[in-house]
């Protein structure tokens, strides 16, 4: 199972028997909104804190995906997930309303690949039939939390992101009918010494170069094998970043289509994101609601989704620190095809 340093291979290729996909208003309006299954048209969603409406979205994407799996909660044997909240409450919060044995994880907005990555690896190993896999953020909270709030109108420079209001859950099994998941590569924490929080996608870029590296080198494969690469939320500043880093690394890159999940999921002349996308939602709903629907029909075989994080703390920030990041990247390929 183990393949070359770092690498994962699912000899039993493990399938995403079903996915789920909420978003809020904002998502919604943006270019892939026919591919997300709730659209809230309230970010608050009938609830009375962000927080809450930031744990809806986990308990509505978490039950639809199990639902769409056609399975009870009773037949899932493990949830994995994790977000962006202080302990991950929102995460822990719905595990106790679904009541699934939990796996709390947290690997910031790489959380969407390394809960994916864990669920495979007990679903390929037989000690899991089904495992659930999922992730959220609200741009009200996270950006409370890491920046400022959003009701305080502060004006930011066009380096910042916009935090994805969003959740995004699968269900992955022993046999099905979908794409399977045949390789994840785990990443190793990258500090450049970046300290910006305005500034997350030149921080999470050379994480995101390596983890891609690193796949290439433990599968012996090239880019070629894969229709789509796409990185978490590098967004614009990050993204271009990266390809910078490709170049001077003698990385072929161009073999294949690189994409980012923070620069597919808004449009940029009309909804005003700065540098893009980001959040723990934002590679999570991006890849369980439109890349899995464009697998499925047919358009793409091979993707590679390497989602990124950026590990610092509203404490660590305070104390000066600069952003440790990681990526993590899960490879998916098309299985069998529902008709």
């Amino acid at each position: 199972m183990l393949k070359g340093h770092q690498s994962w291979t699912f000899e039993n290729k493990p399938v995403i028997v079903s996915s789920a996909t909420v978003v809020g208003p904002f998502e919604g309006d943006g270019p892939l909104g026919d591919d997300f299954d709730i659209i809230h048209g309230d970010s608050r969603l009938g609830q009375d804190s962000w927080e809450k409406a930031e744990r809806t979205l986990m308990e509505e994407a978490s039950s639809l995906a199990i639902e769409n799996a056609k399975l009870t909660k009773d037949q899932v044997q493990f949830y994995v997930g994790g977000d962006l909240m202080n302990q991950i409450i929102s995460s822990s919060f719905a595990a106790r309303t679904l009541a699934i044995p939990y796996l709390g994880v947290f690997g910031a907005c790489s959380t969407s690949m390394e809960s994916l990555a864990i669920a495979a690896m007990l679903v390929n190993s037989g000690s899991a039939k089904y495992a659930l896999a999922g992730t959220c953020s609200h741009n009200a909270t996270v950006e409370k939390q890491f920046r400022y709030p959003t009701e305080y109108g502060s004006q930011k420079p066009p380096t910042a992101q916009y935090t994805v209001t969003g959740s995004g859950a699968a269900v992955v099994a022993e046999k099905g009918i979908g794409p399977v998941i045949t390789s994840a590569t785990i990443g190793r924490v990258i500090d450049m010494g970046i300290s910006d929080p305005f500034n997350m996608g030149a921080a999470m870029a050379p994480a995101a170069v390596d983890t891609i590296q690193a796949h290439f080198r433990d599968l012996e494969i090239e880019p070629s094998y894969y229709d789509l690469i796409v990185t978490g939320d590098l967004s614009k500043v990050g993204y271009q970043i990266a390809l910078d880093l490709f170049e001077k690394h003698k990385f072929p890159i161009k073999q294949t289509k690189y994409n980012d999940c923070g620069m597919m999921i808004y449009d940029y002349d009309r909804q005003m994101v700065q540098a893009g996308g980001s959040g723990c939602g934002c590679s999570a709903v991006v890849t369980y609601g439109h890349l899995l629907n464009r697998m499925r029909k047919g358009e793409l075989r091979r993707i590679l989704v390497v989602a990124t994080g950026a590990l610092l703390s509203p404490l660590s920030y305070q104390q000066g620190e600069s952003i440790p990041c990681i990526a993590h990247a899960v490879s998916i390929e098309a299985g069998e095809v529902s008709v």
